[in-house]
């Protein structure tokens, strides 16, 4: 299989920042790629007061990574947008998967949720207008298994184990919109941890750049394999990076070094 994780630079202009997946979705699919993943909040990125009404799965967001998805012929990971919630105050952070007919096959609302307060660097409160979700999703990919997770998922090990375990996940996918001051430090070290503990591969794809005053996003999307090396990864600018996942290749890591079936928790 051959994927490809979007780099994105989504600010408060949703009509272009649509324009511009849709491009990098060209780029990918055009590049052979049967999996393409775009970061999270690919629609939009700024301030609170600039956001669009917050829309269902099957909104305008919805529909147009749908027909993307069909009009291309490849399977569609929408890292995530903001999906209307269960009250006016709050919005769900959603990641959907479309397959290559433009269906809808898979929707993921994020669960963990980014509330931090470092003094005199960061103050966020991610909860403060998002609603968690609450369930493990992996989906069938032209036969391969998907573990569906969102940004600060990543620091969480026991949802990747639950993934990989119970889900059966080959492939873990992890839109981002990973701080600067963080992922400088962190971003490789959890996706190729996340990687080599769960012996799947991982398809982290990420926003890049300043998106308003106060917010700088890492970038340096990557795909990293079983053991733990990173095969793909995107420069410091909006760009799409493929690589080919050989699935005999993780069949083999899981027989050699098989810790996945030596648990004993």
């Amino acid at each position: 299989m051959r994927v490809a994780v979007c780099q994105l630079n989504s600010r408060d202009d949703q009509t272009a920042n649509l324009s511009t997946a849709r491009g990098l979705l060209s780029e990918a699919a055009a590049g052979g790629a049967d999996l393409a993943v775009l970061p999270e909040y690919v629609d939009y990125l700024g301030t609170a007061e600039r956001l669009p009404p917050p829309e269902p799965v099957d909104g305008t967001v919805g529909r147009f990574f749908a027909d993307a998805a069909r009009e291309l012929g490849i399977w569609v990971v929408v890292g995530s947008f903001h999906e209307r919630g269960p009250d006016p105050a709050h919005t769900y952070n959603t990641c959907l998967v479309f397959d290559r007919r433009g269906e809808l096959a898979a929707s993921y609302r994020k669960i963990h949720l980014y509330d931090v307060e470092i003094p005199g660097r960061v103050s966020y409160r991610e909860s403060g207008n998002v609603a968690p979700g609450a369930d493990l999703v992996v989906v069938d990919c032209d036969g391969v298994r998907l573990g569906l997770s969102i940004c600060y998922d990543l620091r969480f090990p026991e949802l990747y184990r639950r993934l990989a375990v119970d889900g059966d996940a080959q492939v873990l996918v992890v839109p981002a919109a990973f701080m600067m001051h963080t992922g400088r430090d962190h971003w490789e070290v959890l996706l190729r941890a996340r990687a080599i503990e769960n012996q799947c591969y991982v398809l982290a794809a990420g926003q890049v750049g300043q998106h308003e005053p106060a917010r700088t996003c890492f970038g340096r999307s990557m795909v990293v394999d079983p053991w733990g090396t990173v095969l793909a990864q995107a420069p410091d600018t909006t760009a799409v990076v493929l690589a080919d996942l050989d699935f005999h290749r993780l069949a083999t890591i899981r027989a050699e070094l098989p810790s996945l079936a030596n648990r004993r928790l």
